[in-house]
């Protein structure tokens, strides 16, 4: 018997990807795409609406508890673009009085002229790609805004949304520990609940990675990158943010309530080019993802009403395995029952002893098995030595 990986009352987010940046950022691999002649929102919200339709025939009777506006460049979107997206879920699946709806955004000043229209259409939670509070680093990442408007558009973020959150990238080439703490406290005066901070990761096919390549470009090495992590741990705890996740950062209660629907692997619906999804389809989990280039996505939307380039329902080992691997980079771990009742077989407990023996596993008071501050390090090993 296969497990029910949807059960009535589960949370259940969607993912609204917008692919279209001003510019591209040398470290970033997502799918997003600059384009020179304003993009014609109109017609790509149409394909929208389309796509949220057919995904709400795969998975109905859904009730929406987060909404994620990501990207890409997201606060490139009209307002209207929103209102009219936003609408068509609506429309769909009924949604959560509650829902966390969240719009990612960039600080620069065009954009936050729009944050008022969007707050007017149900945005109720920002993250800002701010990365950095230093003007020198800004412009080495390839940022398009100031560190200056970075401060303004937070203040003017804290005015217009009940929640914030911004990201920051560390383990930057030459960054001391001194350097990265004194910008993490200042970055930590300004936020609200809410911080994302990312280790920079050179990704193959990105600028960064030809000039790592190359020799031009040096990260800090593996352990000087793990006394920045456990400094990063150590400081947003002393602050009242610590980390429920192993980037993500929060006071108690203001953690990110879609990120926790993939981490805590239930469903959610994945809309626009090169979006993913995982949604329980006939008891068993359907894995999706959406063609990455937005003009042909769009033309098989128009054509086919979804722009679906993968649909496939997982295996159960597979499916127990991906709840692993997301639910171990929780603090609060995972319940080793539910990968029992997905994988028709318990967890290793000597692999379990051993990794703990390790010090990289522990097994929670309310019995969840979680990795160790040392275990999140190496999380990618622990999991594949657990699955196996």
């Amino acid at each position: 018997m296969s497990a029910h990986h949807h059960n009535p009352g589960d949370p259940f987010g969607v993912y609204v990807h917008w692919p279209f940046c001003a510019a591209k950022c040398p470290y970033c691999d997502f799918n997003s795409h600059v384009r020179h002649k304003p993009v014609d929102q109109a017609t790509f919200a149409e394909a929208y609406r389309l796509e949220i339709a057919h995904m709400a025939a795969l998975a109905p009777e859904r009730e929406v508890t987060s909404i994620f506006f990501g990207g890409g460049t997201p606060s490139l979107m009209e307002p209207d673009t929103v209102g009219i997206i936003m609408e068509a879920i609506a429309s769909h699946w009924p949604v959560s009085a509650d829902a966390e709806i969240t719009l990612e955004a960039n600080p620069s000043s065009v954009e936050a002229r729009r944050f008022k229209g969007y707050r007017q259409r149900g945005v109720n939670r920002l993250s800002l790609g701010v990365q950095s509070l230093n003007d020198a680093q800004l412009k080495f990442l390839g940022r398009l805004h100031t560190a200056d408007e970075a401060r303004a558009a937070i203040e003017l973020a804290r005015e217009i949304f009940p929640r914030l959150s911004f990201d920051m990238i560390y383990a930057r080439p030459g960054q001391t520990p001194q350097a990265w703490r004194s910008e993490l406290e200042n970055a930590i005066a300004l936020a609200a609940d809410h911080l994302s901070l990312y280790q920079l990761t050179i990704e193959a096919g990105t600028p960064f990675f030809d000039l790592h390549r190359k020799g031009r470009l040096n990260v800090p090495d593996q352990d000087l990158a793990a006394d920045l992590y456990e400094l990063t741990a150590g400081v947003t705890h002393q602050h009242g943010l610590p980390a429920y996740e192993i980037s993500n950062h929060a006071r108690p209660g203001a953690e990110s309530q879609h990120n926790l629907t993939y981490w805590r692997y239930h469903d959610y619906a994945g809309i626009g080019p090169g979006a993913h999804g995982r949604l329980t389809v006939d008891g068993r989990k359907l894995a999706t993802a959406c063609e990455r280039n937005p003009e042909i996505w769009w033309q098989q939307v128009m054509v086919e009403g979804n722009g679906l380039r993968e649909s496939e329902h997982l295996l159960e080992t597979e499916a127990a395995d991906e709840f692993l691997l997301m639910g171990l980079r929780l603090r609060e771990g995972i319940d080793p029952a539910r990968f029992e009742a997905m994988a028709e077989r318990p967890l290793n407990p000597d692999r379990i002893r051993m990794l703990a023996s390790q010090g990289l596993l522990e097994t929670s008071k309310a019995g969840r098995l979680r990795a160790t501050p040392q275990g999140a390090l190496l999380l990618d090993a622990v999991v594949a030595d657990l699955a196996s």
